[in-house]
């Protein structure tokens, strides 16, 4: 009884404060023709991978423009996590829940369930409409995404990066942040089509815990 309570005691706070910083969000500044070469010419991502690999390539980075100039890109970002996921967890095992939000916190119900797998079924048809490269985005550690996408078996057809420090995102002004809520800097959940840099296409969610707009189906109806 007394787990109970407390569990849902933990749960009823989290998704107090989410809903608090939801009704805050200032909508991104970066819009439909936004230059992201411009906008975030001196941000480098890195690309998911392991320590070793990090070791290997003297822990590279890989700059906006490489990953934008003179191609066809669908990118979609996500936040990690939220009050939902939250629920589905016994007060016994919060704390080791806690610890991963704390070490990146990819693994989680929407991001994992709906929102990365969304674009790896329909992969083919990104690719049917020239699509070069459909890449996930969060602020996170490339060690931590390289595992969630080995986890999720997407390393092949979707290109993980981790915008370690958030930069790429407060360049766009897609950052969120989620203090009051315990799990630090994060992103919103959003997708783009970006054609040589210029964004001709952006869904950014209401609230955190939605999933309506950012999907692949959304997006493939407006290349």
């Amino acid at each position: 009884m007394a787990s109970t309570i407390l569990r849902r005691a933990t749960s009823s706070v989290i998704k107090s404060s989410l809903l608090t910083e939801a009704s805050r969000r200032s909508y991104a500044s970066v819009a439909v023709g936004t230059d992201i070469l411009s906008a975030a010419s001196q941000v480098s991502l890195q690309k998911a991978r392991s320590w070793d690999e990090g070791v290997t390539s003297n822990f590279s980075t890989t700059s906006v423009n490489d990953i934008f100039k003179g191609k066809k890109v669908v990118i979609f970002g996500l936040p990690d996590c939220y009050m939902h996921d939250l629920d589905i967890y016994d007060v016994t095992i919060l704390s080791s829940y806690n610890a991963e939000i704390g070490s990146g916190g990819a693994y989680t119900g929407v991001c994992s369930q709906q929102h990365v797998p969304s674009y790896k079924k329909n992969i083919d048809k990104f690719k049917a409409k020239g699509i070069d490269s459909v890449i996930c985005v969060a602020i996170n550690d490339p060690y931590v995404m390289n595992a969630w996408a080995d986890k999720l078996q997407a390393k092949d057809v979707i290109e993980f990066y981790g915008d370690f420090d958030g930069s790429f995102h407060k360049s766009l002004e897609l950052g969120k942040d989620l203090s009051a809520a315990l799990l630090g800097p994060r992103s919103e959940r959003w997708s783009a089509y970006v054609v040589d840099g210029k964004v001709k296409a952006l869904n950014v969610e209401g609230a955190p815990s939605d999933f309506k707009v950012s999907g692949a189906e959304v997006i493939l109806e407006q290349i």
